[in-house]
Protein backbone atom coordinates (compact mmCIF):
# COMPACT_ATOMS: atom_id res chain seq x y z
CA UNK A 1 0.00 0.00 0.00
CA UNK A 2 0.90 3.47 -0.40
CA UNK A 3 2.83 5.60 2.37
CA UNK A 4 0.46 6.59 5.05
CA UNK A 5 1.41 10.30 5.77
CA UNK A 6 1.27 11.57 10.13
CA UNK A 7 0.08 14.97 9.63
CA UNK A 8 0.65 15.84 13.71
CA UNK A 9 4.03 16.91 12.20
CA UNK A 10 5.87 18.83 9.15
CA UNK A 11 5.41 21.46 6.64
CA UNK A 12 1.61 22.03 6.62
CA UNK A 13 1.16 24.10 3.50
CA UNK A 14 3.61 21.51 1.61
CA UNK A 15 2.22 18.39 2.79
CA UNK A 16 -1.44 19.93 2.07
CA UNK A 17 -0.76 20.49 -1.59
CA UNK A 18 0.90 17.07 -1.79
CA UNK A 19 -2.11 15.25 -0.15
CA UNK A 20 -4.99 17.34 -1.27
CA UNK A 21 -3.40 16.70 -5.38
CA UNK A 22 -4.45 13.19 -5.50
CA UNK A 23 -7.67 14.03 -3.86
CA UNK A 24 -8.53 16.77 -6.45
CA UNK A 25 -7.59 13.94 -9.19
CA UNK A 26 -9.66 10.88 -7.57
CA UNK A 27 -12.98 13.41 -7.66
CA UNK A 28 -12.11 15.03 -10.72
CA UNK A 29 -12.22 11.47 -12.38
CA UNK A 30 -15.38 10.77 -9.95
CA UNK A 31 -16.89 13.59 -11.60
CA UNK A 32 -16.13 12.55 -15.16
CA UNK A 33 -18.81 9.75 -14.61
CA UNK A 34 -21.87 11.98 -14.99
CA UNK A 35 -19.58 14.55 -17.72
CA UNK A 36 -18.81 11.39 -19.98
CA UNK A 37 -22.64 10.38 -19.78
CA UNK A 38 -23.45 13.43 -20.44
CA UNK A 39 -21.55 14.13 -23.42
CA UNK A 40 -22.43 11.09 -24.84
CA UNK A 41 -26.30 11.55 -24.00
CA UNK A 42 -26.30 14.89 -25.50
CA UNK A 43 -24.83 14.16 -28.65
CA UNK A 44 -26.26 10.69 -29.77
CA UNK A 45 -29.84 11.06 -28.00
CA UNK A 46 -30.59 14.85 -27.81
CA UNK A 47 -31.74 17.73 -25.10
CA UNK A 48 -34.46 15.41 -23.33
CA UNK A 49 -32.20 12.82 -23.08
CA UNK A 50 -29.74 15.38 -21.10
CA UNK A 51 -33.15 16.97 -19.34
CA UNK A 52 -33.48 13.13 -18.48
CA UNK A 53 -30.00 12.78 -16.41
CA UNK A 54 -29.88 16.66 -15.27
CA UNK A 55 -33.02 15.93 -13.26
CA UNK A 56 -32.14 12.56 -12.29
CA UNK A 57 -28.33 13.17 -11.06
CA UNK A 58 -29.74 15.06 -7.88
CA UNK A 59 -32.37 12.79 -6.81
CA UNK A 60 -29.71 10.34 -7.01
CA UNK A 61 -27.55 11.77 -5.22
CA UNK A 62 -29.85 12.82 -2.57
CA UNK A 63 -30.94 9.32 -1.74
CA UNK A 64 -27.39 7.95 -1.79
CA UNK A 65 -26.26 11.73 0.60
CA UNK A 66 -27.92 9.92 3.72
CA UNK A 67 -25.25 7.19 3.16
CA UNK A 68 -22.31 9.48 2.16
CA UNK A 69 -22.84 11.96 5.28
CA UNK A 70 -22.61 8.49 7.28
CA UNK A 71 -19.26 7.78 5.09
CA UNK A 72 -18.04 11.03 5.63
CA UNK A 73 -18.15 10.57 9.30
CA UNK A 74 -15.49 7.66 8.80
CA UNK A 75 -12.87 10.89 7.70
CA UNK A 76 -13.22 11.90 11.70
CA UNK A 77 -13.34 8.88 13.66
CA UNK A 78 -10.42 7.20 11.68
CA UNK A 79 -8.15 10.06 11.54
CA UNK A 80 -8.44 10.68 15.17
CA UNK A 81 -8.21 7.46 15.98
CA UNK A 82 -4.53 7.21 13.57
CA UNK A 83 -3.60 10.53 15.23
CA UNK A 84 -3.89 9.25 18.77
CA UNK A 85 -2.59 5.61 17.75
CA UNK A 86 -5.25 3.79 18.80
CA UNK A 87 -4.95 0.83 16.64
CA UNK A 88 -7.73 -1.64 18.43
CA UNK A 89 -9.60 1.18 18.34
CA UNK A 90 -9.40 1.96 14.65
CA UNK A 91 -9.86 -1.78 14.12
CA UNK A 92 -13.41 -1.51 16.15
CA UNK A 93 -14.44 1.88 14.50
CA UNK A 94 -13.89 0.42 11.29
CA UNK A 95 -15.88 -2.90 11.20
CA UNK A 96 -18.89 -0.42 12.76
CA UNK A 97 -18.78 1.93 9.95
CA UNK A 98 -18.40 -1.30 7.44
CA UNK A 99 -21.89 -2.96 8.88
CA UNK A 100 -23.47 0.18 9.41
CA UNK A 101 -23.13 1.62 5.70
CA UNK A 102 -23.52 -1.62 4.51
CA UNK A 103 -27.39 -1.81 5.79
CA UNK A 104 -28.03 1.55 4.99
CA UNK A 105 -26.88 1.40 0.94
CA UNK A 106 -29.09 -1.53 0.69
CA UNK A 107 -32.40 -0.11 2.64
CA UNK A 108 -32.10 3.25 0.78
CA UNK A 109 -31.16 1.57 -2.58
CA UNK A 110 -34.52 -0.07 -2.44
CA UNK A 111 -36.32 2.67 -1.13
CA UNK A 112 -35.19 4.96 -3.94
CA UNK A 113 -36.44 2.27 -6.48
CA UNK A 114 -39.68 2.16 -4.86
CA UNK A 115 -40.21 5.82 -5.18
CA UNK A 116 -39.47 6.86 -8.19
CA UNK A 117 -42.52 7.94 -9.32
CA UNK A 118 -43.73 10.23 -6.54
CA UNK A 119 -40.23 12.08 -6.45
CA UNK A 120 -40.45 12.72 -10.26
CA UNK A 121 -44.43 13.75 -10.03
CA UNK A 122 -43.03 15.71 -6.35
CA UNK A 123 -40.28 17.97 -8.87
CA UNK A 124 -42.60 18.43 -11.84
CA UNK A 125 -40.64 16.43 -14.35
CA UNK A 126 -41.66 17.34 -17.53
CA UNK A 127 -43.81 15.23 -19.04
CA UNK A 128 -41.75 14.71 -22.41
CA UNK A 129 -38.70 13.48 -20.39
CA UNK A 130 -40.50 11.55 -17.61
CA UNK A 131 -40.55 7.73 -18.32
CA UNK A 132 -36.48 7.84 -19.72
CA UNK A 133 -35.96 9.80 -16.41
CA UNK A 134 -37.63 7.13 -14.48
CA UNK A 135 -35.84 4.30 -16.25
CA UNK A 136 -32.53 6.14 -15.46
CA UNK A 137 -32.73 6.50 -11.49
CA UNK A 138 -34.42 2.62 -11.40
CA UNK A 139 -31.16 1.08 -12.76
CA UNK A 140 -28.80 3.76 -10.83
CA UNK A 141 -30.65 2.88 -7.51
CA UNK A 142 -29.56 -0.82 -7.97
CA UNK A 143 -26.07 0.17 -8.18
CA UNK A 144 -26.00 1.82 -5.46
CA UNK A 145 -24.22 -0.50 -3.15
CA UNK A 146 -21.08 -0.38 -5.80
CA UNK A 147 -21.14 3.38 -5.60
CA UNK A 148 -20.88 2.94 -1.74
CA UNK A 149 -18.06 0.44 -1.75
CA UNK A 150 -15.37 2.12 -3.61
CA UNK A 151 -16.49 4.99 -2.38
CA UNK A 152 -15.83 3.94 1.21
CA UNK A 153 -12.63 1.95 0.53
CA UNK A 154 -10.57 5.27 -0.68
CA UNK A 155 -12.49 7.22 2.05
CA UNK A 156 -10.54 4.95 4.65
CA UNK A 157 -7.50 5.21 3.19
CA UNK A 158 -7.50 9.17 2.82
CA UNK A 159 -8.35 8.97 6.56
CA UNK A 160 -5.17 7.05 7.02
CA UNK A 161 -3.30 9.13 5.05
CA UNK A 162 -3.19 7.85 1.55
CA UNK A 163 -4.57 9.71 -0.71
CA UNK A 164 -2.98 8.26 -3.89
CA UNK A 165 -4.28 4.43 -4.21
CA UNK A 166 -8.24 5.47 -4.30
CA UNK A 167 -7.19 7.18 -7.73
CA UNK A 168 -6.31 3.81 -9.34
CA UNK A 169 -9.99 2.66 -8.51
CA UNK A 170 -11.70 5.50 -9.74
CA UNK A 171 -9.42 5.63 -12.86
CA UNK A 172 -10.39 1.96 -13.79
CA UNK A 173 -14.42 2.63 -13.50
CA UNK A 174 -13.65 5.81 -15.66
CA UNK A 175 -11.93 3.47 -18.80
CA UNK A 176 -14.72 1.05 -18.55
CA UNK A 177 -17.20 3.60 -18.05
CA UNK A 178 -15.96 5.78 -21.01
CA UNK A 179 -15.61 2.22 -23.00
CA UNK A 180 -18.85 0.91 -22.66
CA UNK A 181 -21.21 4.27 -22.86
CA UNK A 182 -21.27 4.56 -26.45
CA UNK A 183 -21.04 0.07 -26.77
CA UNK A 184 -24.16 0.53 -25.31
CA UNK A 185 -26.16 3.91 -25.95
CA UNK A 186 -25.33 3.42 -29.79
CA UNK A 187 -23.97 0.16 -31.15
CA UNK A 188 -26.53 -2.36 -28.67
CA UNK A 189 -29.22 1.03 -29.00
CA UNK A 190 -30.26 0.62 -25.01
CA UNK A 191 -30.47 4.63 -25.53
CA UNK A 192 -30.43 6.14 -22.07
CA UNK A 193 -30.61 2.52 -20.41
CA UNK A 194 -27.28 2.16 -21.84
CA UNK A 195 -26.02 5.23 -20.27
CA UNK A 196 -26.91 3.76 -16.83
CA UNK A 197 -25.96 0.31 -17.55
CA UNK A 198 -22.19 1.85 -18.39
CA UNK A 199 -21.86 3.55 -15.05
CA UNK A 200 -23.38 0.99 -12.46
CA UNK A 201 -21.13 -2.01 -14.11
CA UNK A 202 -17.98 0.26 -13.79
CA UNK A 203 -18.11 0.96 -10.68
CA UNK A 204 -19.48 -2.60 -9.49
CA UNK A 205 -15.86 -3.57 -11.33
CA UNK A 206 -14.41 -0.62 -9.01
CA UNK A 207 -15.58 -1.75 -6.15
CA UNK A 208 -14.60 -5.60 -6.90
CA UNK A 209 -10.92 -4.35 -7.64
CA UNK A 210 -11.08 -2.12 -4.14
CA UNK A 211 -11.75 -5.19 -2.23
CA UNK A 212 -9.27 -7.29 -3.79
CA UNK A 213 -6.70 -4.77 -3.10
CA UNK A 214 -7.83 -4.03 0.16
CA UNK A 215 -7.61 -7.73 1.21
CA UNK A 216 -4.67 -8.72 -0.41
CA UNK A 217 -2.39 -6.03 -0.63
CA UNK A 218 -2.96 -2.69 1.51
CA UNK A 219 -2.76 -2.20 5.35
CA UNK A 220 -6.17 -1.56 6.18
CA UNK A 221 -7.69 -3.62 9.10
CA UNK A 222 -10.22 -4.84 7.65
CA UNK A 223 -12.11 -7.68 9.56
CA UNK A 224 -15.01 -10.12 9.19
CA UNK A 225 -17.81 -8.51 9.88
CA UNK A 226 -19.62 -9.04 13.21
CA UNK A 227 -22.48 -6.67 15.37
CA UNK A 228 -20.32 -3.98 16.94
CA UNK A 229 -20.21 -2.94 20.67
CA UNK A 230 -22.14 -0.38 22.05
CA UNK A 231 -19.74 2.36 22.16
CA UNK A 232 -19.29 2.30 18.66
CA UNK A 233 -23.14 2.21 17.37
CA UNK A 234 -23.78 5.18 20.03
CA UNK A 235 -20.34 6.86 18.25
CA UNK A 236 -21.37 5.97 15.00
CA UNK A 237 -25.03 7.29 15.88
CA UNK A 238 -24.06 10.77 17.07
CA UNK A 239 -21.69 11.42 14.24
CA UNK A 240 -23.50 9.54 11.36
CA UNK A 241 -26.96 10.39 11.83
CA UNK A 242 -26.00 14.30 11.72
CA UNK A 243 -23.78 13.92 9.04
CA UNK A 244 -26.19 12.10 6.86
CA UNK A 245 -29.15 14.73 7.56
CA UNK A 246 -26.35 17.20 6.52
CA UNK A 247 -25.92 15.61 3.02
CA UNK A 248 -29.54 14.95 2.62
CA UNK A 249 -30.08 18.58 3.39
CA UNK A 250 -27.74 19.87 1.06
CA UNK A 251 -28.59 17.04 -1.90
CA UNK A 252 -32.70 18.25 -0.82
CA UNK A 253 -32.07 21.67 -1.36
CA UNK A 254 -29.97 20.78 -4.58
CA UNK A 255 -33.11 19.02 -5.83
CA UNK A 256 -35.36 21.68 -4.91
CA UNK A 257 -33.16 24.06 -7.19
CA UNK A 258 -34.07 21.37 -9.77
CA UNK A 259 -37.64 21.91 -9.03
CA UNK A 260 -37.48 25.79 -9.50
CA UNK A 261 -34.68 25.02 -12.74
CA UNK A 262 -37.57 22.78 -14.39
CA UNK A 263 -40.51 25.59 -14.19
CA UNK A 264 -38.74 26.99 -16.62
CA UNK A 265 -39.24 23.87 -18.98
CA UNK A 266 -36.66 21.60 -20.85
CA UNK A 267 -34.40 23.68 -23.17
CA UNK A 268 -33.43 25.42 -19.23
CA UNK A 269 -33.13 22.14 -17.57
CA UNK A 270 -30.61 20.84 -20.42
CA UNK A 271 -28.53 23.80 -20.01
CA UNK A 272 -28.40 23.93 -16.45
CA UNK A 273 -27.67 20.33 -16.16
CA UNK A 274 -24.78 21.16 -18.60
CA UNK A 275 -23.69 23.80 -16.65
CA UNK A 276 -23.74 22.05 -13.64
CA UNK A 277 -21.09 19.68 -15.07
CA UNK A 278 -18.53 22.43 -15.58
CA UNK A 279 -20.16 23.67 -12.27
CA UNK A 280 -18.76 20.63 -10.24
CA UNK A 281 -15.19 20.99 -11.71
CA UNK A 282 -14.95 24.33 -10.01
CA UNK A 283 -16.09 23.17 -7.00
CA UNK A 284 -14.00 20.16 -6.83
CA UNK A 285 -11.16 22.48 -5.43
CA UNK A 286 -13.08 23.64 -2.70
CA UNK A 287 -14.47 19.63 -1.89
CA UNK A 288 -10.78 18.45 -2.15
CA UNK A 289 -9.52 20.24 0.46
CA UNK A 290 -12.81 19.95 2.97
CA UNK A 291 -11.93 16.35 2.32
CA UNK A 292 -7.77 16.97 3.03
CA UNK A 293 -8.22 19.35 6.24
CA UNK A 294 -11.02 17.00 7.49
CA UNK A 295 -8.50 14.33 8.05
CA UNK A 296 -5.20 16.78 8.36
CA UNK A 297 -7.15 18.59 11.41
CA UNK A 298 -8.25 15.26 12.89
CA UNK A 299 -5.14 13.75 13.42
CA UNK A 300 -3.57 16.80 14.93
CA UNK A 301 -6.91 17.12 17.49
CA UNK A 302 -6.68 13.39 18.20
CA UNK A 303 -2.83 13.88 18.57
CA UNK A 304 -3.96 17.34 20.66
CA UNK A 305 -1.98 19.60 18.41
CA UNK A 306 -4.63 22.32 18.59
CA UNK A 307 -1.78 25.12 17.28
CA UNK A 308 -1.44 23.19 13.64
CA UNK A 309 -5.73 22.78 13.55
CA UNK A 310 -5.48 26.33 13.22
CA UNK A 311 -2.37 27.03 10.78
CA UNK A 312 -4.05 24.02 8.91
CA UNK A 313 -7.53 26.13 8.41
CA UNK A 314 -4.86 29.41 7.44
CA UNK A 315 -3.33 27.74 4.47
CA UNK A 316 -6.54 25.74 3.79
CA UNK A 317 -7.94 29.13 3.11
CA UNK A 318 -5.13 31.24 1.34
CA UNK A 319 -4.87 27.72 -1.19
CA UNK A 320 -8.71 27.56 -1.61
CA UNK A 321 -9.21 31.08 -2.69
CA UNK A 322 -5.79 31.21 -4.92
CA UNK A 323 -7.25 27.93 -6.86
CA UNK A 324 -10.88 29.05 -6.77
CA UNK A 325 -10.01 32.18 -8.32
CA UNK A 326 -8.06 30.87 -11.23
CA UNK A 327 -10.39 28.30 -11.85
CA UNK A 328 -13.33 30.94 -12.34
CA UNK A 329 -11.20 32.81 -14.47
CA UNK A 330 -10.81 29.77 -16.98
CA UNK A 331 -14.32 28.57 -16.75
CA UNK A 332 -15.63 32.44 -17.45
CA UNK A 333 -13.58 32.89 -20.81
CA UNK A 334 -14.18 29.34 -22.19
CA UNK A 335 -17.85 28.77 -21.07
CA UNK A 336 -19.21 28.77 -24.83
CA UNK A 337 -17.14 25.86 -25.95
CA UNK A 338 -17.60 24.20 -22.92
CA UNK A 339 -21.52 23.95 -22.67
CA UNK A 340 -21.48 23.19 -26.42
CA UNK A 341 -19.04 19.92 -25.61
CA UNK A 342 -23.28 19.04 -24.39
CA UNK A 343 -25.37 20.03 -26.55
CA UNK A 344 -25.89 21.96 -29.55
CA UNK A 345 -29.39 23.82 -29.33
CA UNK A 346 -28.91 27.82 -29.61
CA UNK A 347 -31.24 28.37 -26.67
CA UNK A 348 -29.63 25.98 -24.23
CA UNK A 349 -26.25 27.03 -24.68
CA UNK A 350 -27.40 30.23 -24.17
CA UNK A 351 -28.64 30.05 -20.93
CA UNK A 352 -25.91 27.77 -20.13
CA UNK A 353 -23.33 30.10 -20.68
CA UNK A 354 -24.85 32.76 -19.13
CA UNK A 355 -25.18 31.01 -16.16
CA UNK A 356 -21.54 29.86 -15.47
CA UNK A 357 -20.60 33.58 -16.63
CA UNK A 358 -22.61 34.88 -13.87
CA UNK A 359 -21.83 32.24 -11.06
CA UNK A 360 -18.24 31.73 -11.37
CA UNK A 361 -16.63 33.94 -9.25
CA UNK A 362 -19.37 33.30 -5.91
CA UNK A 363 -17.24 29.80 -5.31
CA UNK A 364 -14.32 31.37 -3.58
CA UNK A 365 -16.98 32.03 -0.93
CA UNK A 366 -18.37 28.39 -1.00
CA UNK A 367 -14.84 27.54 -0.65
CA UNK A 368 -14.21 28.78 2.69
CA UNK A 369 -17.65 26.93 3.67
CA UNK A 370 -15.72 23.52 2.87
CA UNK A 371 -12.46 24.16 4.34
CA UNK A 372 -14.11 25.98 7.75
CA UNK A 373 -16.43 23.26 7.90
CA UNK A 374 -14.15 20.32 6.99
CA UNK A 375 -12.32 21.65 10.32
CA UNK A 376 -15.39 21.83 12.59
CA UNK A 377 -15.84 18.46 11.13
CA UNK A 378 -13.03 16.56 12.25
CA UNK A 379 -13.44 17.45 16.03
CA UNK A 380 -17.16 15.77 15.15
CA UNK A 381 -19.35 19.10 15.33
CA UNK A 382 -21.98 16.75 12.90
CA UNK A 383 -24.99 18.62 14.23
CA UNK A 384 -23.92 22.13 13.77
CA UNK A 385 -22.48 22.03 10.54
CA UNK A 386 -25.89 20.17 10.08
CA UNK A 387 -27.54 23.72 11.28
CA UNK A 388 -25.00 25.80 9.19
CA UNK A 389 -26.02 23.54 5.74
CA UNK A 390 -29.69 24.09 6.90
CA UNK A 391 -29.28 27.86 7.17
CA UNK A 392 -27.23 27.56 3.52
CA UNK A 393 -29.57 25.86 1.97
CA UNK A 394 -32.88 26.65 3.15
CA UNK A 395 -32.72 29.66 4.46
CA UNK A 396 -30.83 31.37 1.81
CA UNK A 397 -30.34 29.27 -1.45
CA UNK A 398 -33.61 27.50 -1.67
CA UNK A 399 -35.33 31.05 -0.93
CA UNK A 400 -33.03 33.00 -2.56
CA UNK A 401 -33.02 30.95 -6.26
CA UNK A 402 -36.98 31.32 -6.55
CA UNK A 403 -37.33 34.79 -5.06
CA UNK A 404 -34.44 35.61 -8.12
CA UNK A 405 -35.87 33.35 -10.26
CA UNK A 406 -39.19 35.51 -10.15
CA UNK A 407 -37.75 38.70 -10.22
CA UNK A 408 -34.98 38.31 -13.55
CA UNK A 409 -36.69 34.69 -15.23
CA UNK A 410 -34.11 32.01 -15.52
CA UNK A 411 -31.55 34.29 -15.59
CA UNK A 412 -32.26 34.92 -11.52
CA UNK A 413 -31.01 31.05 -11.12
CA UNK A 414 -27.47 32.14 -10.80
CA UNK A 415 -27.67 35.26 -8.87
CA UNK A 416 -30.06 33.80 -6.10
CA UNK A 417 -27.43 31.25 -5.85
CA UNK A 418 -24.23 33.49 -5.93
CA UNK A 419 -25.72 35.56 -3.44
CA UNK A 420 -26.41 32.57 -1.26
CA UNK A 421 -22.62 31.78 -1.12
CA UNK A 422 -21.85 34.84 0.33
CA UNK A 423 -24.12 35.14 3.06
CA UNK A 424 -23.48 31.30 4.10
CA UNK A 425 -19.45 31.46 4.34
CA UNK A 426 -20.31 34.72 6.98
CA UNK A 427 -22.16 31.83 8.91
CA UNK A 428 -18.96 29.87 8.71
CA UNK A 429 -16.50 31.82 9.73
CA UNK A 430 -18.48 33.13 12.28
CA UNK A 431 -18.83 29.64 13.70
CA UNK A 432 -15.08 29.04 13.22
CA UNK A 433 -14.23 31.47 15.42
CA UNK A 434 -16.69 31.84 17.90
CA UNK A 435 -18.16 28.72 18.27
CA UNK A 436 -17.43 25.63 20.73
CA UNK A 437 -16.50 22.88 18.80
CA UNK A 438 -12.73 22.82 19.80
CA UNK A 439 -14.59 21.57 23.05
CA UNK A 440 -15.65 18.14 21.67
CA UNK A 441 -14.11 14.66 22.82
CA UNK A 442 -15.14 11.61 20.92
CA UNK A 443 -13.67 9.28 22.76
CA UNK A 444 -14.09 10.43 26.70
CA UNK A 445 -10.56 11.86 27.14
CA UNK A 446 -8.82 8.77 26.01
CA UNK A 447 -6.92 10.59 24.26
CA UNK A 448 -2.72 10.42 24.47
CA UNK A 449 -1.41 13.54 26.32
CA UNK A 450 0.13 15.99 24.54
CA UNK A 451 2.72 19.35 24.74
CA UNK A 452 -0.15 21.19 23.07
CA UNK A 453 -3.18 19.53 25.02
CA UNK A 454 -5.32 22.17 25.78
CA UNK A 455 -7.64 23.61 22.88
CA UNK A 456 -7.04 27.36 22.60
CA UNK A 457 -9.68 29.34 21.08
CA UNK A 458 -7.47 32.60 19.94
CA UNK A 459 -5.29 30.23 17.68
CA UNK A 460 -8.42 29.95 15.27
Amino acid sequence: MNKTHDFTQGNIAKQMVFFSLPIFLTNLLQTSYQFIDSIWVGNLLGANALGAISIAAPVIFTVLSFIIGVNSATLTVLSQRKGASDQNGLIESLNAFVVALTILSVLFGIIGFLFTDPILKFLGTPDEIFESTKVYLRINFLGILFLFGYNFIGTVLRALGDSKTPIRFVLFAVILNTVLDPLFISYFNWGIEGAAYATILSQGAAFLYGVIYSVWKSKIPFTIPHLPDSKEIKRISKLGIPAGLQMMTVSAGVTAIMGIVASFGTQVVAGFGAAQRLDRIIMLPAFTLGAAVNSMAGQNIGSGKWSRVSAISKNGIILILSVSLTISAIIFFSAESMIRLFINDPKTIAFGENYLKTVAFFYPFLGINFVLNGVVKAAGAMIQVLVLNIISFWVLRVPLTYLFSKWLGAEGIAYGIGVSFIISSLFAIAYYRYGKWREIDLFEGNQEASDDIVPQKKNG
